[in-house]
């Protein structure tokens, strides 16, 4: 029997994306080598890797840390480069990491941090796996779609609010999530079966609600497979969902719980109405998030495509908690939907010419153009446009003053610090979050405060978080005072 006549609609017999030329979808160009610049995405991913990279230093630099995560993730990495139990203080005396989130795979980044022991490893690293999640994007829309409209919409994916948003959150974990997705969908668009499996599965041990995002992708898969008829691909699907549940099952009931000692999973109190609180998200403000997910950067395009499953686990654990950091579209929250929507908008526009509706038709011809325009006039209001900013690269007076200070603090000393210090020390001290040292007194306190602050007010605090200690004011730089323990038998404790 002739194989390549039972092959699905525009692929060879083994699954592959037909030739060049067999197309008959409007939208779906696929030209060849002699017109199609392959390196256009590598270009694109280096220019976004030189901004993202250049927007953290900077703000590294400038001392404008958000929070606490990026001395988080440090004192975890700095353990596993100097191979020992990811302990991260920050969370508490002795906290080990896999007790809060089960993030192992940051454990990668332990070897470039053991040869540049600093916070601006990660942020670096973290600027490199954003900009490498491009070139799947951009690869897929130019194969499938032309070159011009392949470099609009990785153009597009580059600025996307959603990354922007992440690189200006200093660093957090996610940023291994958004290159696997995307090179997982961009096999499935491609019907590279094995590959899109591959790269689903060790989301796993990006965090511990990636499992759902793995299933997800594996409904996604087996949706494809039945509808081309492909064999055998079908059971590997379904056990890619097993795989992503119970990575996630195995990580919130039994390793999390075993690590942090508590024998629970610590956000549990954050979904539905627990803690304590009965808020919900407002349907507006819902509505208004799906918006900015779906419309500026796809048209509303992507409902077309089942890549938008992947989408949904993440979408629906922020949506049923009750804290409203998670409804939004501030902070890092969006960065994994981003390759989703995107592909999503690819895969959709390949398949538009399967309808007989000249307006969509129409339609989709623009949308290219349309999110790479849309995505250019936001940035003028998203943290990229700072590249544009002379402040930006120039670095405070108070900066140097503050640095400084903290340089009076000798390695190895115990720390306990607000935001403003931390990433500054956890690559040499050992670094407490104020107010939660858990009965350990640190040699020094480290504090930024707002204007107005005195030494007086600085050391009446002290006293408030160590009744049973005496502490000096050493010195005051910036906006930071840094306290000393005078008696330094108790230091460390």
């Amino acid at each position: 029997m002739d194989t390549a006549a039972t092959a699905p609609p525009g692929t060879t017999a083994e699954g592959a994306p037909a030739a060049a030329g067999r197309s008959t979808r409007p939208l779906a160009r696929v030209v060849s080598p002699l017109r199609h610049s392959r390196l256009d995405p590598y270009w694109l991913a280096l220019a976004l890797f030189a901004a993202f990279a250049t927007l953290s230093v900077c703000r590294y630099r400038r001392m404008a840390t958000m929070s606490w995560d990026l001395g988080i993730f440090e004192q975890a990495i700095r353990a596993y480069a100097h191979l020992q139990a990811p302990i991260a203080d920050l969370k508490g005396p002795g906290a080990n990491i896999l007790g809060d989130h089960f993030s192992p795979i940051t454990a990668l980044l332990a070897p470039l941090y053991r040869i540049f022991p600093s916070p601006v490893t990660l942020l670096v690293a973290q600027a490199a796996l954003f900009a490498l999640s491009a070139v799947p994007v951009a690869r897929t829309a130019a194969r499938l779609l032309g070159r011009a409209r392949g470099l609009a919409i990785g153009i597009a994916y580059g600025l996307a609010w959603g990354l922007q948003r992440a690189v200006d959150f200093d660093f957090h974990e996610i940023c291994f999530a958004i290159p696997l997705i995307a090179f997982s969908l961009e096999a499935v668009i491609l019907r590279r079966w094995y590959a899109a499996m591959l790269w689903a599965a060790p989301l796993v041990f990006v965090k511990e609600d990636m499992g759902a995002t793995v299933a997800a992708i594996g409904v996604v898969i087996a949706i494809r497979a039945l509808r081309e008829r492909v064999p055998g691909i079908v059971p590997l699907a379904v056990a890619l969902m097993g795989f992503g549940i119970l990575g996630s099952a195995l990580a919130l009931g039994v390793v999390i719980p075993g690590f942090n000692g508590a024998g629970s999973y610590g956000y549990w109190d954050k979904v539905g109405s627990g803690g304590g609180s009965d808020a919900t998200i407002p349907f507006v403000t819902a509505l208004r998030t799906l918006l900015w997910v779906l419309l500026p950067t796809t048209g509303l395009l992507a409902l077309r495509s089942p890549l938008l499953l992947a989408a949904l686990p993440t979408l629906g654990w922020r949506f049923v908690s009750h804290d409203e950091h998670y409804w939004g579209t501030d902070w890092h929250y969006s960065a994994v939907l981003m390759p989703v929507v995107f592909l999503a908008l690819v895969d959709a526009l390949d398949r538009i010419g399967e309808g007989r509706r000249g307006w969509l038709v129409r339609y989709a011809r623009q949308m290219p153009a349309a999110v790479c325009a849309a995505a250019l006039a936001l940035t003028t209001s998203l943290p990229l446009a700072g590249l544009a900013e002379g402040a930006t690269y120039r670095k405070p007076p108070h900066v140097d003053a503050v640095e400084r200070l903290l340089d009076r603090i000798p390695d190895g000393a115990t720390v306990e610090a607000n935001v403003g210090p931390i990433a500054r020390l956890t690559s040499r001290c050992r670094v407490f979050w104020v107010g939660d040292t858990q009965g350990v007194t640190p040699q020094y306190l480290a504090l930024a405060e707002p204007p107005g602050r005195t030494v007086r007010q600085e050391l009446a605090y002290a006293k408030q978080l160590h009744p049973q200690a005496r502490y000096e004011a050493l010195a005051t730089a910036g906006g930071s005072f840094l306290l000393r323990l005078k008696s330094s038998s108790a230091a460390g404790r």
